[in-house]
């Protein structure tokens, strides 16, 4: 494994402060740093530590079942270090200037979400606006843009009304304050170490070097656009399955040690109360061979044709709900003492919620398998 159980611990120590603070984790960012965490997932031809997906997913689970938010954070800084690595691969070398940044020590963030825009990848209500150097100015709004206020760069995309259909512009932006605006609006019910802020891009320049690739606003095997959705949906799936993880163990401590009066022995010894453990351990077991066939498949091309992104939504929402599901109920087998809020066990209560508000949500996912398997509406 690549990051260690000392490390680890000490980040877990941190985690309620930094989410009762609602502050960034600095500490944790800059021990991952030294650690060589935010190049471990660059090819070492680039400087990095060559770490496959399965592997940079696994330690995304580890992470996560000692501090979420800090783990979902660090998440988004791999989907653009992954994307890049899949551009080159695919033959669009401008990802190298990403990796070579990311092997420097860049912090990247991952500017895709808008308010209220439910196409999310596939069609943006900010504007991008081509110049006679084939440069691209953007302007619009963007939501839950984790670690903003430190990263270094960020991938954002916008609309250009460039031909019939317009197209989706793609951009690697520096993270200039005067043209990206941020509103200081991260109080949330957890995850709050992410400090995903909303900001409004304003007159953000790109030039034709940095725009990575310009497509038709609909799902795409571009490898930036295929990209960011293989790279999100299973880098996210692997996060919230460590909460899921991390709430079992804690449910199997607490059992061991929480008294039944009526029984006169611990609650390890109920028949119920093992069900919920033992159901939520079956359901948590399914989730990391999907997480690690996909990777591997992603990685070596296999080809699941219409079924693909599909695919990747699906291990995203059997993650976060099977986590949803563990979080649950390990609250209900620890009893009241689960929530108050010095518990860590309610800690991950709130912060596995988000998982029902990143893409693909449920909606889409279903509509997308039935798209495929039934064909569309009339």
């Amino acid at each position: 494994m690549f990051l260690n159980e000392e490390l680890l611990l000490t980040i877990r120590e941190r985690a309620d402060y930094y989410d009762r603070t609602n502050q960034f984790p600095k500490k944790d960012y800059q021990d991952l740093k030294d650690a060589g965490y935010t190049k471990a997932f660059v090819p070492k031809e680039y400087g990095g530590f060559g770490l496959s997906l399965k592997e940079i997913a696994q330690e995304q689970t580890r992470l996560a079942m000692y501090a979420p938010a800090t783990a979902l954070g660090i998440n988004m800084h791999h989907i653009i270090v992954g994307v890049a690595s899949h551009m080159v691969k695919n033959g669009n070398m401008k990802g190298e200037q990403i990796l070579k940044d990311a092997a420097s020590g860049k912090l990247l963030a991952f500017g895709i979400s808008e308010p209220a825009n439910d196409r999310v990848l596939f069609g943006s209500i900010c504007k991008a606006e081509k110049d006679d150097n084939n440069g691209y100015t953007f302007n619009g709004p963007k939501v839950f843009i984790s670690m903003i206020h430190e990263c270094d760069n960020l991938v954002t995309y916008a609309h250009s009304d460039e031909g019939e259909q317009g197209l989706s512009v793609f951009a690697y932006l520096d993270n200039d304050r005067e043209s990206i605006v941020i509103d200081e609006n991260w109080d949330t019910l957890g995850m709050r170490g992410t400090q995903s802020h909303n900001m409004t891009l304003t007159n953000a320049y790109a030039p034709e070097s940095r725009i990575l690739t310009k497509t038709a606003p609909v799902p795409s095997n571009d490898p930036v656009v295929f990209g960011i959705f293989a790279y999100f949906e299973i880098l996210l799936a692997a996060t919230y399955h460590g909460i899921g993880k991390r709430a079992l163990e804690l449910g199997i401590t607490t059992i061991k040690k929480r008294k039944s009066v009526a029984n006169n022995t611990t609650y390890d010894q109920d028949k119920n109360i093992r069900w919920r453990i033992s159901d939520s351990a079956i359901m948590l077991d399914a989730i990391q061979p999907q997480i690690d066939q996909l990777s591997d498949d992603f990685e070596n091309g296999v080809d699941h044709g219409t079924l693909w992104m599909p695919k990747l939504s699906a291990i995203k929402n059997r993650s976060v709900e099977a986590s949803i599901e563990t979080v649950n109920q390990m609250v209900r087998a620890s009893g009241g003492r689960s929530y108050y809020n010095d518990q860590e066990l309610s800690r991950l209560l709130r912060d596995v919620y988000a998982g029902l508000f990143q893409p693909s949500d449920q909606e889409s996912l279903h509509d997308a398998w039935a798209q495929v398997l039934i064909g569309g509406i009339d």
